[in-house]
């Protein structure tokens, strides 16, 4: 049976990919999409996510979410993804519109309503769903797990200590691990050896409209070097069908909300300050050709 996701992102060119994968693959069932501002401001990450579930004539609903962070001032990644978030090719022009309501209104209605508990895949920030717990915390018990793009154990790409989307949202991103869900951190340990090769990036435009159009993203996307581009977000969904992957290892994940590590996630690595008790699954290595080898058998199959 395929899971049952809501994703919840900005798009973004890696999120750009992460939804082309979950709108098509056939053992994921994406119930919705709801935005945030993270990579660009909420209104262009909402426009992308309607652009692509068009793109794929997908009737997934889109629902736009927080403008800013709770606490922390905004801080846009347009540098990386383009001024749009996803430059580089000619979308549709005639989107539907998004949901009427609020991105947290919507996870709330989608997640009481599902007939089986819901995987949330947040790979923005995490404001939206801080919200979402803290305003309807009746959702607790009907989400299975969240598996998340963020953090890092150690270099972070934001400063020394922080990776993007927890530094985007450090207060959200505390909330989210203290809600007592399963969480499986997909941060920049692992997101970071699962590049796209040059041998993937010259494939990729062979394998269809899927393909050409990926491939006309990832051109524009300001991360990465010649030995290949990560596909961040992507690597939750990967996790999700393929944890053998994935080596992981549990421990209490802290993430600092002031300071000059403001956004860094703090791994108790021995176990040593929470009793022995721990809040996440962090990933902490990858199969970095068996990541390159099912994004190609992904995409072939969209055609």
């Amino acid at each position: 049976m395929p899971t049952k996701l809501i994703m919840d992102t900005d798009p973004g060119i890696d999120d750009a990919a992460a939804i082309t994968i979950a709108l098509n693959h056939p053992d994921f069932d994406l119930q919705l999409i709801t935005t945030v501002a993270g990579n660009v401001t909420v209104d262009k990450t909402t426009l992308n996510a309607l652009k692509l579930t068009r793109f794929f004539n997908r009737n997934v609903p889109v629902a736009g979410g927080a403008a800013q962070p709770l606490i922390k001032p905004f801080e846009d990644a347009a540098r990386i993804h383009g001024e749009s978030g996803m430059p580089g090719y000619d979308f549709p022009t005639d989107l539907a519109d998004p949901l009427p309501i609020t991105a947290v209104e919507a996870l709330r209605d989608q997640i009481m309503a599902a007939d089986q508990p819901i995987t949330l895949v947040p790979t923005g920030a995490y404001t939206n769903i801080a919200l979402l717990f803290k305003t309807y915390p009746e959702v607790l018990p009907h989400i299975k797990e969240i598996v998340a793009m963020g953090g890092a154990l150690g270099k972070g790409n934001m400063t020394s200590a922080a990776e993007f989307n927890v530094f985007t949202d450090p207060h959200a991103a505390a909330i989210m691990y203290a809600a007592g869900i399963p969480i499986t951190m997909v941060g920049l340990d692992v997101t970071m050896k699962a590049l796209l090769t040059p041998a993937t990036m010259q494939t990729l435009p062979t394998l269809g409209r899927a393909g050409e159009m990926l491939h006309a993203l990832f051109t524009h996307y300001g991360d990465g070097d010649k030995t290949g581009i990560p596909m961040h977000d992507v690597n939750t969904l990967f996790y999700l069908l393929h944890p053998e992957a994935f080596t992981t290892q549990a421990m209490w994940i802290d993430v600092q909300t002031d300071g000059p590590a403001i956004g860094e996630t703090v791994g108790d690595i021995r176990g040593a300050y929470h009793n022995g008790q721990t809040n996440a699954n962090v990933c902490v290595d990858i199969d970095a050709r068996a990541f390159n080898d099912w994004f190609l058998a992904a995409v072939k199959a969209i055609g």
